[in-house]
C-alpha cells in the first residue's frame, strides 16, 4: 500500500471505488442539489474554477460560515472516500451522519486551488450522509469546485426531491446551569415521513435529534445566552431550511463568587521570594491600589515531588527584607484593608509536574502548610513550561487523561473543598497554553506541539464554577489567531481585545468542531499585562490598555478587531509585576486605578 502526504497528514492511499455519487459535484447546475446557509450569498461563479466552467462561491457573514451541503444515499458498512478542491482563508471539508463518526479537514490557500481529502466508513444503518464545504469567520469569500464523493451509491437516486415544511414553534425552556431543551411543532413532508430533524446551536454545525420534536443541548455553560435553529430532512435527503432563531439562557448566579472583592480588581505579583533589578518591596509598603497581592513563588523541591516550599526573600539578596513577624503583620492589614494575598505556585523557572497520586496529596499539604502559616486567601497557579503536559498534552476538555492534568484538577478541588466558598483561585496561563489551541482548530496539522498549546485549558474548564479569576498572560508572545482568522500581535490595544474575546465569546479547539471551549463569566477574566517596557515582551501603553477596555466593556474604541459581544462585567487588569511598577513611577496602577474606578 502506497501512501501520500496531503497537508502535513501522511493519508494511506484508498482502494478503487465507484464512480463520483455526489451530484452537481461541479456546480456546473448552479447550486442544484445544494443547500447553502440564508446569509452566505452563495453561487455558481465563472472565475476562479478548478475545473469546467463553473464553481461555488460563498462568503461567511457574522456568525455563519457559509455552510453548502447535500445529502447523498449510501450503503452502509461501506468504503468512502470525499475530495473537493477549495480556494480561501480557510475553507472546510466533511461530511456527518456517517454512522461512525464525522469527519473534517480544512486548507489555508487563498491565492490558488488545493485539494482536500478525508476517508470514512459508514455504519451498519447508514443510508445517507451529508457532505459539505464552508469557511471561517471573518475570512472572505471562498470557492469550492469538483466534489468526489467515491463509493457504492446507496439503493437507487431518491425520487423525492422537496423538502419537509420549516418547523414551527421553536421555543427553548427548562434551563439548568448546563442545560436547555428545545421543542418545536411537527413539519410534514410529501412522502408522509420526517426522518430527522437537525439543531444547530449558534449557527454551528447541525446535530441530529433524531424523529422527535424535543432535543435538548447539554454542556453548556452556566448564566449564558445561547441561540438555536432546527431544520427537517426527509429520508431522501432533503431537508428544510432553517427556522427562525431562538435563544434561552442557562442559569447560575451571574455574581462573583463571595470572595469580598470589589467590581473592579487590580491584580499584581509581589517579588516576596527573590531579587532582581526591580527592587525589593515590602509587604507593608505595597501601595493601596492593588486589590490581590500575589506572592511570588511558592516553588518546588523537585519537578516531579509536589512538594512546595515559600521562603522571604534573604537579606543577602534584598538588605530591606522585613522579618516573617513584620510580614505576616504586613499582610494582616493588607487583609483588613480588604485585600486578598495569595500564594502563586510555578513561575518561569518552577516547573511542576504532578505525575501521580502521591505528588498530587504532596502538593495539597505542603500548598495548605504555607496558606495555614501566613493565613492567606488563596492560590494562584502560575504553571508555565512544562509543567502542563506530557505525552504530547490532552485537549479533552470533559475528560483529561493527562496525569499533570488530571492531578492538577483534583489537588485544586481538594484545596478548594477545605478552605471553603471564599476561598480564591486565580490562574495566569501563558497564551501559549490558551488562545493559541483556536490556532490549530480543524484537524490540519494537529501534531504534538498543537495539543501542547491548549492544554491549560481542561483545567480552566474542570475549576471553571470554582475559579475566581483567569488573567492570561497577554505578553511574551508571539502572534496569536483571532476569532476573525487573523493574527495578532503584542503590544497594541487589539492583541487584549481579540485575546480576551475568546475567552468571554467560547473557540473551538484542536480539530473538532464539537471541541469548544465556553465562554467564562465575564466577572471571571481580567486582562494579563507587563507593568513596565523592562517586565515582559508586549508591554502596552497606558492609552492602549484603555483603549482595550473600552472596547471590551463599553463597545467602543475598538480597532481592527471588533468582539463577539459587550462585556460590561470584564473584571479588571493583572500586572507582572508590583515591583516593576513601583520601578517605573506607578503608571500601571495609579493610572489603572483611577480609569476602573471611573468605570463604576
Amino acid at each position: 500500500m502506497t501512501a501520500l502526504a496531503l497537508g502535513g497528514t501522511v493519508l494511506a492511499a484508498a482502494p478503487a471505488y465507484a464512480a463520483n455519487i455526489a451530484t452537481n459535484p461541479g456546480f456546473e447546475d448552479g447550486l442544484t442539489g445544494w443547500t447553502c446557509s440564508a446569509s452566505s450569498g452563495a453561487a455558481a461563479v465563472s472565475s476562479p474554477v478548478h475545473g469546467g466552467s463553473k464553481a461555488l462561491q460563498a462568503t461567511p457573514a457574522g456568525s455563519d460560515t457559509a455552510r453548502c451541503s447535500q445529502t447523498v444515499s449510501v450503503k452502509p458498512n461501506s468504503s468512502y472516500s470525499l475530495s473537493a478542491w477549495v480556494r480561501g482563508g480557510y475553507v472546510f471539508l466533511g461530511a456527518t451522519g456517517t454512522g461512525t463518526g464525522d469527519v473534517s479537514t480544512w486548507a489555508s490557500s487563498p491565492s490558488a486551488y488545493t485539494q482536500l481529502t478525508r476517508t470514512f466508513t459508514t455504519g451498519p444503518s447508514t443510508t445517507t450522509v451529508t457532505v459539505y464545504v464552508n469557511g471561517w469567520y471573518g475570512q472572505g469569500a471562498y470557492q469550492a469546485d469538483d466534489v468526489v464523493l467515491d463509493g457504492p451509491p446507496g439503493q437507487g437516486t431518491p425520487t423525492d426531491t422537496t423538502p419537509p415544511t420549516v418547523p414551527a414553534n421553536l421555543a427553548v425552556g427548562s434551563p439548568t446551569a448546563t442545560s436547555l431543551a428545545l421543542s418545536w411543532s411537527a413539519s410534514t413532508d410529501d412522502s408522509g415521513t420526517v426522518a430527522r430533524y437537525e439543531v444547530s446551536r449558534d449557527n454551528g454545525a447541525a446535530v441530529s435529534a433524531g424523529a422527535a420534536t424535543s432535543y435538548t443541548a447539554t454542556g453548556l455553560a452556566e448564566n449564558t445566552t445561547y441561540g438555536f435553529r432546527v431544520r427537517a430532512c426527509d429520508g431522501s435527503g432533503n431537508c428544510s431550511a432553517y427556522s427562525p432563531p431562538v435563544s434561552g439562557k442557562t442559569t447560575g448566579d451571574d455574581t462573583p463568587p463571595p470572595t469580598d472583592l470589589p467590581e473592579r480588581v487590580l491584580v499584581g505579583y509581589l517579588h516576596a521570594s527573590f531579587a532582581n533589578g526591580s527592587g525589593y518591596v515590602r509587604m507593608a509598603d505595597v501601595p493601596d491600589e492593588w486589590d490581590v497581592i500575589n506572592l511570588s513563588f511558592g516553588e518546588p523541591t523537585s519537578v516531579t515531588s509536589g512538594d512546595i516550599r515559600f521562603r522571604q526573600c534573604p537579606a543577602a539578596e534584598c538588605p530591606n527584607v522585613e522579618s516573617e513577624a513584620e510580614f505576616i503583620a504586613a499582610i494582616r492589614a493588607k487583609q483588613a484593608a480588604g485585600k486578598k494575598v495569595l500564594i502563586s505556585i510555578g513561575g518561569q523557572n518552577g516547573q511542576v509536574q504532578l505525575t501521580g497520586a502521591a505528588a498530587r496529596d504532596t502538593f495539597v499539604r505542603s500548598v495548605s502548610a504555607i496558606i495555614d502559616k501566613y493565613g492567606l486567601d488563596g492560590l494562584d497557579i502560575d504553571f508555565e513550561g512544562h509543567s502542563l503536559y506530557l505525552d504530547n498534552g490532552d485537549t479533552n476538555l470533559a475528560n483529561p487523561t493527562t496525569p499533570v492534568i488530571v492531578n492538577l484538577i483534583a489537588a485544586l478541588k481538594t484545596l478548594k473543598a477545605k478552605y471553603g466558598a471564599k476561598f480564591v483561585l486565580t490562574m495566569a496561563p501563558e497564551t501559549f497554553f490558551v488562545q493559541l489551541g483556536h490556532q490549530f482548530y480543524g484537524p490540519g496539522p494537529n501534531g504534538a506541539a498543537d495539543r501542547r498549546a491548549a492544554s491549560y485549558l481542561p483545567v480552566i474548564h474542570a475549576m471553571r464554577d470554582d475559579l475566581t479569576l483567569l488573567h492570561v498572560q497577554d505578553y511574551n508572545s508571539g502572534p496569536i489567531m483571532g476569532l476573525d482568522g487573523q493574527f495578532h500581535t503584542m503590544g497594541t490595544h487589539d492583541f487584549h481585545v481579540a485575546m480576551t474575546d475568546m475567552l468571554l465569546a467560547g473557540f473551538p479547539i484542536m480539530g473538532n468542531a464539537a471541541n469548544v471551549f465556553p465562554p467564562l463569566r465575564q466577572e471571571q477574566v481580567a486582562i494579563g499585562l507587563p507593568a513596565a517596557p523592562w517586565a515582559g515582551n508586549g508591554f502596552t501603553t497606558v492609552a492602549e490598555v484603555q483603549k482595550a477596555f473600552d472596547c471590551l466593556a463599553k463597545g467602543t474604541n475598538c480597532g481592527p478587531y471588533k468582539p463577539k459581544g459587550v462585556y460590561p462585567k470584564l473584571r479588571g487588569l493583572m500586572t507582572w509585576s508590583i515591583n516593576w511598577d513601583r520601578y517605573n513611577g506607578f503608571e500601571f496602577s495609579r493610572n489603572h486605578r483611577a480609569y476602573l474606578d471611573g468605570l463604576g
